[in-house]
């Protein structure tokens, strides 16, 4: 709907223009920051609208002075009623700038609102800067030096941005509507807003998209870098009443917190990064601990850190631009696989290669083979195609060696205890059968069980079960000894004793890693204390029954002594119950016979 320019100075003149708030957004927080000023005609007939031709029409005929004050200065009183002390942006035509009095103006509104400039944006197209750049140049100095704010707007429409952007004090970048509303479609579209964002960045400028209609759009800006957004999907221009409910809103943070709606972005695209970024990044490239590097499509080089570097023997800058199958053709065959299902977008962690010996300088020799421990991580764009790999590459040779060397000295001694006879076994910190000898394997097969882990302790008998189950987690808790007896069927098909002894190897910390031991039959033994326990208790009942022991000389068939049961007790204590008992005195008149 147009209007008509005797409407316009009606309206001046009837005070009927009026400012509508459109919410300015923090894209990471959701956090309302500010409002940018657009005017509207509240006409008594047609009510509140935007006439398309007000702006146009008010520059032809020397009233834009007119109407910027009228709606700034409506805008800068009522925003004493918004929430937060929000900052405020309103756009200047080419007109104005021309006008020297310009700063005064906007240092009349600011005393007469009591508004702080320095709370004010004020925001100037490119078309305003063509024709006079040396006057635009000392007008925005002017306002700059009120303590306002400069933002470059529709940044990439006009014809001469970079040339702005050097000659003027800017601190703000506006990217147009027009290459933010097609971005989720148009690749071109995304790649011109990531590059704006980059150089708005590198330059140390605050970067504003306008025209954020979408979630989606949201999250694309938020990943390529931008600052602040604006648009219908924060928020549509509206009253003073509607920009303090607005204020007062629960943020709307794009991608949730740093992870895009129903997918697991962990990687910004690369193709955003201004140089500050790029040094950060390089910075924790060459602190940390592993070798990393990120591959293009073709699988080339295009940074990695000295460590890796390093690890494939060349520097830093042979690698860049090159591939991987010319700096490690020893290593491309076994990555080729992963780094393809990479590509295809599938996350892989802990695939092992093994570098084999390679040459070296006369002086150094051929250096040794290596273990290689790598993990492959596919890097998605804004619009999750797939533009590269993040590398990352752990050497374990050292702990391999080590574990090689423990095995070693494990089957070592395996072989001492097989031996001796004894039967050897190892197990981890929390008691699971890691490795056992031969013998004690046969030791599992004859009771039917022959797995590791914790399948030994069913080879028990049922009525050891338990109290072995009880010292072997007391052992594991404390860390001291292990010292059980258990019965097992042996070969034969019967239950034999075992006695098995452990210690623990400890870490640095004094935490318990490996359980070293052995098992020995101790069935003969057992038996025999066994038999002996039952004769020696036969002996006693036999002696409680009569009053006196008679003991005599086998091989003479002479009786040496006649005892009590007492007194054969006291000379073999353990065959009484209570060990020990007090010596009688003979009956008086009773002689030795």
């Amino acid at each position: 709907m147009k209007t008509s320019l005797k409407a316009l100075k009606r309206a001046l003149d009837h005070d009927e223009l009026v400012p509508f708030f459109q919410p300015l957004v923090e894209l990471r927080t959701g956090m309302v920051v500010g409002f940018e000023v657009l005017a509207r005609l509240h006409h008594p007939k047609h009510g509140m609208y935007l006439p398309s031709n007000l702006i146009g029409l008010a520059e032809r005929n020397g009233l834009i002075g007119a109407l910027t004050r009228q709606v700034l200065g409506k805008a800068l009183r009522a925003a004493s009623n918004i929430p937060g002390q929000p900052r405020l942006a309103v756009n200047l035509s080419p007109m104005q700038l021309q006008d020297p009095g310009l700063a005064r103006q906007f240092t009349d509104l600011g005393t007469a609102t009591n508004f702080p400039l320095e709370r004010l944006t004020i925001e100037i197209t490119e078309t305003a800067l063509v024709k006079d750049l040396a006057r635009a140049q000392a007008a925005a100095q002017s306002l700059k030096d009120l303590g306002c704010r400069l933002s470059l707007d529709d940044f990439g429409t006009g014809c001469s941005s970079m040339a702005h952007l050097q000659e003027l004090p800017f601190s703000e970048l506006k990217i147009d509507r027009s290459f933010v509303t097609p971005m989720t479609r148009r690749r071109e579209s995304r790649k011109i807003v990531a590059a704006i964002i980059g150089l708005g960045k590198s330059l140390g400028l605050t970067t504003i998209a306008e025209g954020i209609e979408t979630e989606e759009h949201a999250d694309m800006l938020l990943w390529l870098g931008s600052d602040l957004g604006q648009g219908w999907y924060y928020g549509r221009p509206g009253s003073v009443e509607k920009a303090s409910e607005v204020a007062l809103m629960a943020p709307r943070p794009a991608a949730h917190g740093l992870s895009k709606p129903g997918k697991d972005w962990s990687v910004t695209s690369l193709e955003a990064l201004p140089m500050q970024r790029l040094a950060q990044l390089q910075a924790i490239y060459d602190g940390a601990p592993v070798g990393l590097c990120f591959l293009d499509r073709e699988l080339r080089y295009v940074s990695l850190n000295q460590r890796l570097a390093a690890m494939n023997g060349a520097s830093i800058v042979d690698h860049l631009g090159k591939g991987v199958e010319e700096m490690v053709p020893g290593l491309y065959e076994q990555a080729e696989p992963p780094l393809r299902r990479a590509l295809a977008g599938e996350s892989i962690a802990g695939f092992e290669i093994l570098r084999p010996a390679r040459e070296r300088s006369a002086a150094r020799g051929p250096a040794p083979k290596a273990w290689l421990v790598c993990s492959y991580q596919p890097a998605f764009d804004e619009a999750d195609e797939v533009i590269g790999v993040s590398v990352s590459v752990m050497d374990v040779t050292e702990k391999r060696r080590a574990e090689e060397a423990l095995q070693q000295m494990e089957l070592v001694g395996q072989s001492l205890g097989a031996l001796h006879g004894q039967r050897t076994w190892t197990l981890d910190a929390s008691g699971d059968e890691l490795l056992r000898s031969a013998e004690w394997a046969r030791t599992y097969a004859a009771a039917g069980e022959s797995k590791l882990d914790l399948g030994w302790l069913e080879a028990l008998h049922e009525e050891d079960l338990k109290p072995t189950i009880r010292k072997m987690k007391k052992a594991l808790r404390t860390g001291k000894p292990i010292d059980v007896e258990y019965r097992v069927v042996g070969e034969d098909g019967t239950w034999r004793w075992m006695r098995s002894r452990g210690l623990p190897r400890l870490d640095p910390e004094g935490g318990v890693t490996r359980w070293y031991g052995s098992v020995v039959d101790i069935h003969a033994e057992k038996t025999a204390r066994a038999e002996l326990r039952a004769t020696k208790a036969r002996m006693r009942a036999l002696l409680q029954t009569i009053p006196v022991a008679i003991m005599s000389d086998a091989a003479g068939g002479r009786v040496l002594a006649i005892e009590s049961a007492d007194e054969f007790d006291e000379a073999n204590p353990q065959s009484s119950a209570k060990g020990k008992r007090t010596k009688k005195p003979r009956p008086r008149g009773k002689k030795e016979t």
